[in-house]
């Protein structure tokens, strides 16, 4: 059990984690997607939405806790990714 928690706690593999849930929901929300597509579009918009929180160009209208805004900021960047490779692929 240790093992598992102290696995919960590494940096990598919280952002595999949140990265998988925010491309779900990123799948759900635009369609699409596959399991390896939604770690990708997750993983890249976890990088995008924290950028965008520390410049300044994403805020919370709500506090979630933790894990909450953490999740939705990932999904709006993952969001981002979507639209923005949907674009691209015209």
């Amino acid at each position: 059990m240790d093992s598992v928690l102290g696995a919960l706690q590494n940096p990598w593999v919280i952002m595999v984690i949140n990265g998988l849930i925010a491309g779900w929901l990123a799948g759900l929300i635009l369609g699409g997607g596959g399991l390896i597509r939604n770690l990708f579009v997750g993983i890249i918009g976890a990088l995008l939405g924290g950028a965008m929180v520390q410049m300044g160009l994403l805020n919370l209208p709500i506090n979630l806790g933790t894990w909450g805004n953490q999740i939705l900021v990932s999904t709006i960047g993952a969001l981002i990714v979507v639209i923005i490779a949907r674009v691209i692929a015209r």
